[in-house]
């Protein structure tokens, strides 16, 4: 507080990293909050691989991508095999140290109070950064997926944000104070939440207001088997509307248009683009189709929209999985031969149809990241948690998984 009585407004800054568009997301919806709130003077909203060298920048986002489409497999092995407190701790940080240098001094250049990360590289990065003593700001560690990675784990920070009560007790269970850990749920955007006329939005996008609408998503990049359920769909007995969303991928648009041109009169598609407008999509949905994202689940959530889960990348959007199914939001299809059969039983009972969007709403956290904001910055008085080494050596000891 300053002299005269006044608030002294915090700077802030957002640092999320471009492997994949989630955490970006994440990072933005925290902006967004961070503008409008009055404690709150200047805000930085920065993808920390824009600092790195582009080796190291695509090795981040480039090279996961094509070993998901390429070797899923290896992805899974790769992140159970890495899911171990401190494994691969000192090899990460001396990499990351080394090639995010431009980053380091960014940080130090804009002197933050608080800092908001949503990857766990910019996190390390600042985490030690609080560890010797170069940087008195605020360390929050925002987890975009349902289950935590020993890869978040950070030997300095103030507080951790999480999906799900279950990750918050993992947490516990490894050694780190409860009260340092809050349930938020994943950051999305504000107009996901927003109150909104489902069948003026269907009139507004030509759509039959009686008739399901099933959203197949390939994500923001275009990715993954959206021509292949697109072409699987065509084999529903239920009278459907498709709308189909391909993302950035214009030669993946084409091929779905080409593959839908004939299809029986009980069905009509609508193929996208990347767009802006997946709120709305949402909104008119009745089934989201495609991969268990972190922030792609969240935002269905808050519009509670049950979900068709296919391909989930090993590891993470596993785990994802998971949870949707043991919470009833979700179906799964493990082979793409019987999607339509499974979406045919779904939708002829509307019971369970309620039942799983009341579900996908009791999970739902629409004020995650009004949540964040605030709770950082009641708790600006409090002092750092270290994890020291014969923490690091317990927490390993309580994560062993055999």
């Amino acid at each position: 507080m300053m002299a005269d009585g006044t608030i002294n407004k915090r700077r802030v800054l957002i640092l999320s990293a471009s492997a994949g568009t989630g955490h970006l997301k994440a990072a933005d919806a925290l902006e967004k909050v961070c503008r409008l709130h009055p404690d709150v003077g200047e805000v930085k909203n920065v993808d920390a691989l824009t600092f790195t060298n582009k080796i190291f920048r695509d090795f981040y986002s480039k090279l996961y991508m094509q070993l998901v489409q390429s070797a899923p497999n290896f992805v899974g092995w790769w992140y159970d095999k890495s899911d171990e407190p401190w494994r691969t701790d000192k090899m990460r940080l001396m990499l990351d140290r080394i090639n995010t240098r431009p980053l380091v001094k960014m940080i130090r250049d804009f002197r933050p109070d608080v800092t908001i990360c949503t990857h766990f590289l910019p996190a390390e990065i600042i985490s030690h950064l609080i560890s010797q003593g170069v940087l008195q700001a605020r360390l929050a560690i925002v987890v975009t997926d349902f289950d935590i990675h020993a890869m978040w784990l950070s030997r300095a920070f103030h507080h951790y944000f999480v999906a799900l009560p279950e990750t918050k007790v993992h947490l516990t269970m490894l050694g780190l104070p409860e009260d340092r850990i809050t349930v938020s749920g994943i950051p999305t955007d504000a107009k996901f939440a927003a109150k909104v006329d489902r069948v003026a939005l269907r009139e507004k996008y030509g759509l039959k207001k009686n008739r399901p609408l099933l959203l197949v998503s390939a994500g923001a990049l275009g990715v993954g088997a959206a021509e292949r359920v697109s072409e699987v769909l065509t084999f529903l007995k239920a009278p459907a509307q498709i709308a189909v969303v391909c993302g950035r991928n214009e030669d993946l648009r084409i091929k779905v248009l080409d593959q839908v041109k004939d299809v029986p009169g009980h069905l009509s598609y609508t193929v996208l683009g990347y767009t802006n407008e997946m709120h709305d999509w949402m909104t008119m949905a009745d089934l989201f189709i495609g991969k268990p994202g972190g922030l792609t689940t969240a935002e269905a959530l808050v519009k509670g929209l049950p979900m068709a889960i296919f391909s989930p990348i090993p590891g993470q959007e596993e785990r994802n999985s998971d949870h949707l199914l043991e919470k009833g939001i979700a179906i799964k299809c493990n082979e793409l031969t019987t999607m339509a059969y499974k979406i045919d039983e779904l939708l002829g009972n509307p019971k369970r149809m309620e039942s799983m969007r009341s579900a996908a709403l009791a999970l739902a956290k629409p004020d995650a990241a009004r949540d964040v904001v605030n709770t950082l910055l009641n708790q600006f008085h409090l002092l750092p948690i270290t994890v020291d080494q014969a923490d690091r050596l317990n927490m390993k000891d309580k994560a062993r998984k055999k």
